[in-house]
């Protein structure tokens, strides 16, 4: 498995390089220091696994990359890394297509979750995106009808939606409730019908916009 580190800071990557061998995949890990380079190795690399992408570098930065990868490389998970903490600036990036987005200041065990749970396919939201949001927002997602269809959603679905936005694996949500892979499955079907949404992110997103916590 191949995964590439773009950052414009040597010892960041360095870093994440030591934390990245412990997934015990023993994974080959590229780094790229800009923008032009992360394209042109993940261009050269078709097998590559996963992008680790810094938000804020010099030149073209974390989005404007994040939205190129995306344009040539659709299937290619893409997570953002970055020392911003401001919910607005995750949200934009899993707006974006982002697969995830890590604070610099996560330790290095959240993070190999974190990179483990979107090789698996799932999508890595910190809690710290999770906070609440503003009236006004608030008064968005109720003229969307949120309100109402995520007051359709059984205690169970509520479970497993806030379980979701935890970023918990369908693995790990079956190891916290005590029930089979496919019930979980077929809650988080049920979930993205109600809500309307197309995938895990936009619904981590309703909820978000409902000012509702994964720990309420």
């Amino acid at each position: 498995m191949r995964i590439l580190i773009c950052d414009d800071h040597a010892l960041f990557r360095e870093g994440l390089r030591h934390v990245l061998v412990e997934l015990g995949e023993e994974p080959e890990i590229l780094e790229a220091p800009d923008a032009e380079e992360a394209l042109r190795l993940a261009d050269e690399h078709p097998d590559l696994g996963l992008v680790l992408l810094d938000l804020h570098m010099p030149g073209t930065g974390g989005l404007e990359t994040l939205t190129q990868l995306g344009e040539r490389h659709p299937t290619l998970p893409v997570v953002m890394v970055s020392a911003s903490e401001e919910p607005d600036e995750i949200r934009a990036a899993l707006d974006a297509g982002a697969s995830g987005f890590i604070p610099k200041s996560s330790s290095g065990a959240v993070l190999r979750s974190a990179v483990q749970l979107v090789l698996n396919g799932g999508v890595y939201v910190p809690q710290v995106a999770l906070s609440p949001v503003s009236p006004a927002r608030s008064q968005r997602a109720a003229g969307k009808g949120l309100t109402t269809r995520y007051g359709k959603l059984t205690p169970r679905q509520l479970e497993v939606l806030k379980l979701m936005a935890k970023g918990l694996t369908n693995r790990d949500i079956c190891g916290v409730l005590g029930i089979a892979e496919g019930t979980v499955k077929a809650h988080i079907a049920a979930v993205l019908e109600a809500l309307d949404v197309a995938n895990r992110t936009e619904a981590v997103n309703a909820m978000q916009e409902l000012g509702i916590s994964a720990d309420d």
